[in-house]
């Protein structure tokens, strides 16, 4: 081989050798090492704590009385304008909740939580310095940003598209998440969450603890968004709730859950009933039909004996097992001051 063509060789070996290191540094300037990947597989895979897992968009349903929709005049839920969802499992960082005037940067510290109910996630330790705590694992303070992102479409309205629609009657500043703790129908103590107005957080938590401290038992405490806001399908599995913003059915009136001033507690045990004018019987949810029969005895039954009656209205509350027109022996509410 004479020199000529080993110079060749030695300059075409060379050429190789540097679009090699160009093509590796170019693939390591876009991968990923394992360990990073690991970390955000695991910051994707958090799970949701209650039925509706997944849903993005809700679902309004026809409901009863005292146990109405939400209201129209200031609700827009169609895909197009409702909010994407910041769950747990979803990826909160790039979701676009610009429509909501909401931004989307995460709270400092709400990936801390551990709880695996999503308003303590969504929450975190970012309302930490205002959070109002009456006994361990008994607390109210201010939404985060991320849990009213979570919650407005579903048990708060939507901004209307329409100019003219009346904006809520009340504001997301004037409500409060609580955590409490309560004991399931197995006997265990778990958490539970409600979202409320501000005026009666306290209350709630003196109640609530009262409650668990005498180990009464509420088979579960979800936010009613956990049921995409379906009145019907939260008393159907028997889930405590407070806070929906909805009318009575067939008036433009605001419910007492619209204020978030009512509290439904283990509402399958304790329908709500209406009357016709042949006196039949109406009674809501369906499922709780065989429980209609306040003169009979079963577990869970609230009446003037009860617990949660005499804590409830000796905070002031009334009950809708006092009604005249109507039954509503699962509803606890307090009037506007």
């Amino acid at each position: 081989m004479n020199r000529s063509k080993i110079i060749q060789l030695l300059i075409i070996l060379a050429a190789i050798t540097v679009v090699a290191s160009g093509l590796s540094r170019l693939a390591q300037s876009n991968s990923m090492s394992l360990s990073e990947y690991a970390g955000l597989e695991e910051s994707q895979s958090r799970p949701l704590s209650g039925p509706a897992a997944g849903v993005l968009f809700p679902d309004w349903p026809e409901a009863e009385q005292s146990h109405g929709v939400p209201s129209p005049s200031v609700t827009d839920a169609s895909p197009d304008n409702a909010p994407s969802q910041d769950r747990p499992g979803s990826s909160p960082d790039n979701a676009d909740f610009s429509q909501n005037g909401i931004s989307p940067t995460p709270d400092n510290g709400a990936d801390e939580s551990s709880s695996t109910l999503t308003g303590a996630f969504l929450n975190g330790t970012s309302q930490a310095d205002q959070r109002v705590e009456y006994q361990e694992g008994f607390y109210y303070e201010p939404l985060s940003d991320r849990l009213c992102r979570y919650i407005t479409g579903i048990s708060y309205p939507a901004k209307s598209s329409d100019e003219n629609a009346a904006a809520p009657a009340i504001t997301l500043d004037q409500l409060r998440y609580v955590h409490i703790l309560h004991y399931d129908f197995e006997g265990n103590s778990v958490e539970g969450e409600l979202i409320c107005n501000a005026l009666i957080a306290q209350d709630l938590v003196e109640i609530f603890y009262e409650l668990h401290r005498n180990e009464y038992m509420l088979e579960k405490v979800l936010l009613i968004d956990e049921y995409n806001a379906d009145d019907t399908a939260s008393m159907e599995d028997n889930n405590t709730s407070c806070f929906n913003y909805r009318v009575v059915e067939g008036t433009q009136t605001l419910s007492r859950h619209a204020y978030g001033l009512a509290v439904d507690i283990n509402p399958l045990y304790n329908p709500y009933i209406t009357y016709e004018k042949d006196g039949t019987e109406i009674v809501s949810p369906a499922a709780a039909l065989d429980y209609a029969d306040r003169s009979a005895r079963f577990a869970y039954k609230i009446d003037d004996e009860d617990l949660c009656y005499k804590l409830f209205t000796s905070h002031g509350f009334t009950w809708g097992g006092n009604w005249n027109q109507s039954k509503d022996y699962q509803h606890f509410q307090k009037s506007l001051p």
